[in-house]
């Protein structure tokens, strides 16, 4: 795809040098002078990166047969459901994002914690639902926002419906990666907090660290390393969730990172 074409993309779908910026991971400014012209001779993997952008969109809409186009920023809980037959992606205020498969590290850290947190729940015959990805949560109870959050609890059983939850979660946790992280530490932060999440973590496996947020004290921020047993804010702390642990037997099964 060349840069003109990139422009044209960029007009046809409606999207900000700041969205181009945030889905390629290109700094704003030099996504602003490759598309405005003034860099004649970009780096081939920033042009690559930029690509990527304009590509998982049309992928998204030759994919879906009754998939109908809109500008980001104009799509409806309809459109998710349309395109998620075919892709997985999820719906923030309007704008659809595309996520690539989970990774089998990815899988099985988000299925070492449930499996954590289940056992803490069910040991203490607790009201709380512990859920896995993939599953549907309609965090703002409108049609402009849809996600799939890796792991996550809900202590309100009226947000349970049979086709998602309605509602914000009291515990989300996600399974960060380098395609992710920029988005999973901002712009889900921001929505996770708005909504009324209690508690957000990110787990890294990459980086083997985890960043807790407790979003009940004006965004308390916890930062915790692959040595340190993790304590669950929202259970009053008692429940503790060992990242050694996860960690050394993720890596025995898929190899040491």
């Amino acid at each position: 795809m060349t840069v003109e074409e990139m422009r044209d993309k960029k007009k046809e779908l409606g999207y900000s040098y700041e969205q181009i910026a945030e889905y390629s991971g290109v700094p704003i400014g030099t996504v602003q002078k490759i598309l405005g012209g003034i860099t004649k001779a970009p780096r081939y993997d920033t042009l690559r990166a930029l690509e990527g952008v304009f590509e998982k969109v049309t992928q998204v809409s030759e994919s879906s047969m009754n998939y109908t186009v809109r500008r980001q920023g104009e799509y409806t809980i309809d459109d998710y459901y349309k395109i998620s037959e075919e892709q997985w992606v999820e719906l923030i205020d309007g704008v659809i994002y595309d996520m690539s498969a989970p990774t089998g590290i990815h899988q099985a850290v988000a299925g070492e914690i449930f499996a954590k947190l289940r056992e803490y729940v069910r040991s203490k015959n607790g009201k709380c639902v512990v859920l896995i990805s993939p599953i549907d949560v309609r965090l703002n109870c409108d049609d402009r926002t849809m996600l799939q959050p890796d792991v996550l609890v809900v202590c309100d059983k009226d947000k349970l419906r049979t086709k998602n939850v309605y509602g914000a979660p009291d515990m989300v946790i996600e399974i960060t990666s380098p395609t992710t992280r920029k988005k999973d530490m901002s712009v889900k932060l921001c929505k996770y907090s708005e909504a009324g999440v209690r508690e957000y973590w990110i787990v890294d496996p990459d980086k083997k660290k985890i960043i807790a947020y407790n979003l009940e004290k004006d965004i308390e921020i916890t930062v915790y390393s692959a040595k340190d047993k993790v304590p669950v804010y929202i259970f009053g702390e008692e429940c503790l969730v060992d990242f050694e642990e996860i960690f050394d037997y993720v890596f025995a099964v898929f190899g040491s990172k």
